[in-house]
């Protein structure tokens, strides 16, 4: 229980108060915060490698999955541009307090290219991250506040990165941007013949010769 403690900790000192009819110290939660990926549609990534620093300066490695959550709907519809809906499922960073700093090396398959970047987390987004399972949302007092805190990243074209933690409603808010740079090595760092993890889907392709990478839409 040393992360649920750490994260009530930081949420005290940071002077927030928990109080009223909303409160949910006391409803069920996992002991450590998720670490999660996601991607726009069509554009997909694999993620060779990612680090997580947390307040206290401790580094975690190989956090997250590898894969990143996304849908290849109807063509019909341009739906790669912005980033749709902040879901999925992750990977608990356990033993780790609360994030600071996150690293992340990733291969985006639509583009055949791979890069490296970093984005930094905001002390908002650490409150935010605590509150969302030690409160309950008002709109719905009854239902117990979330089970585990989760930080998304999201992983673009162009090698954008955008981190959203989930409110005390579940609902994703954006906290921090990062921009990353064309690994120089390649894919895998040139090795296995500087080979993709995944070849680009035939659905993928299509999407992208009817409507393009919408560079600038995240």
């Amino acid at each position: 229980m040393k992360a649920t403690i750490a994260l009530l900790g930081a949420l005290l000192l940071s002077g927030c108060q928990i109080s009223g009819p909303e409160i949910g110290e006391n409803d069920p939660k996992y002991s450590s915060w998720e670490l999660v990926f996601v991607e726009p549609n069509y554009m997909k990534v694999w993620v060779e490698d990612s680090s997580v620093q947390d307040v206290n300066d401790k580094v975690f490695f190989k956090a997250g999955k590898r894969t990143a959550a996304s849908e290849e709907p109807d063509i019909s519809t341009e739906s790669a541009r912005g980033w749709g809906a902040v879901t999925g499922s992750g990977m608990p960073v356990t033993g780790a307090d609360l994030p600071k700093h996150i690293s992340v090396r990733w291969q985006s398959i639509t583009e055949q290219k791979t890069y490296r970047g970093f984005i930094d987390i905001p002390e908002e987004a650490r409150r935010l991250m605590v509150t969302s399972t030690h409160q309950r949302c008002p709109e719905t007092p009854a239902k117990t506040a979330r089970f585990m805190a989760s930080l998304y990243i999201g992983l673009a074209p162009g090698g954008v990165l955008q981190a959203w933690v989930k409110d005390s409603c579940r609902n994703p808010i954006k906290v921090a941007r990062g921009q990353g740079k064309i690994e120089p090595l390649g894919a895998q760092q040139g090795k296995n013949g500087g080979r993709y993890a995944y070849p680009v889907s035939e659905k993928a392709k299509l999407y992208v010769e009817k409507y393009g990478v919408p560079y600038g839409s995240w």
